[in-house]
């Protein structure tokens, strides 16, 4: 009779595999909440480094996951879910508690707005769908990353901790850059992704050591690495724009070579 019993199982046989990624994801929005305390406390330099670690967190957990096989449904809905809040909610409350706040409702207004546009964002982010044909828009998405731009939202509060320079109505331009990375996280403007770069084995050593070098900086100058980190970012998006435009153009003039190639046969 105990063998024609079901087994009792907490955890199904078939995805031990996305434990870890998906453990790496839980971290990461327990990072976000936590830099929304640290925010609370007047401790804006823990709040952004808290950030920043689950910026790293979110790039890692996708990468394991696919290189344990351990991919899941359920992982992808986790990891949206978790953006929404680490990359949403908490870089928004930390700029709301450091400036924002002096506007009063407008600048709970910027706040409701750039929540909304990044679980708009990541809803489409969900139901893209990138057909075999176009496989080279894996390096792409469309509109800017919410980890980008949490990291955006934030440069006026890392270049105030860096030292390098003392802005003056905090209030006003972190209203403006968090209005203008709202608009950019909804659009279809093409970003580099970065997934899935392939890299020679020849250059293998000089991306290690460049590797070393950055995490140098950010120990010894983290605020300063963290502040041109995001304007290399900025540079880099109409540069992706170009690169995007150029594909898509490669592609219809191949498909339409096919096309008439077709029709003479």
């Amino acid at each position: 009779m105990l063998e024609n019993k079901k087994e009792f199982k907490l955890i199904s046989k078939r995805t031990p595999r996305s434990l870890l990624p998906n453990t790496l994801t839980i971290l990461g929005v327990c990072l976000g909440l936590s830099s929304i305390k640290f925010a609370l406390d007047a401790n804006y330099a823990i709040a952004v480094i808290a950030i920043a670690f689950s910026a790293i967190l979110d790039t890692l957990d996708g990468r394991v996951a696919r290189l344990i096989k351990g991919t899941s449904k359920v992982g992808k809905e986790l990891d949206s879910l978790t953006d929404v809040i680490s990359f949403g909610v908490a870089p928004s409350f930390i700029m709301y508690f450091w400036s924002i706040n002096e506007m009063g409702k407008i600048g709970w207004m910027c706040i409701l707005i750039y929540c909304v546009c990044c679980a708009l964002r990541l809803a489409r982010f969900n139901l893209t769908v990138i057909e075999e044909t176009e496989s080279w828009k894996v390096n792409f998405f469309e509109g800017v990353p919410s980890p980008a731009a949490a990291g955006l939202i934030l440069l006026p509060l890392i270049l105030t901790l860096s030292g390098l320079v003392q802005l003056e109505n905090l209030a006003i331009i972190s209203s403006i850059i968090i209005l203008a990375t709202s608009i950019l996280m909804v659009s279809k403007i093409p970003t580099y992704s970065l997934k899935r770069i392939l890299i020679p084995r020849n250059f293998t050593i000089f991306l290690l050591l460049g590797i070393g070098i950055y995490l140098s900086l950010i120990i010894f100058y983290t605020f300063e690495t963290l502040f041109f980190s995001g304007l290399i970012y900025i540079i880099l998006i109409p540069i992706s724009f170009v690169h995007h435009r150029r594909l898509t153009k490669k592609l219809l003039i191949s498909t339409s070579d096919n096309q008439e190639t077709e029709d003479v046969l």
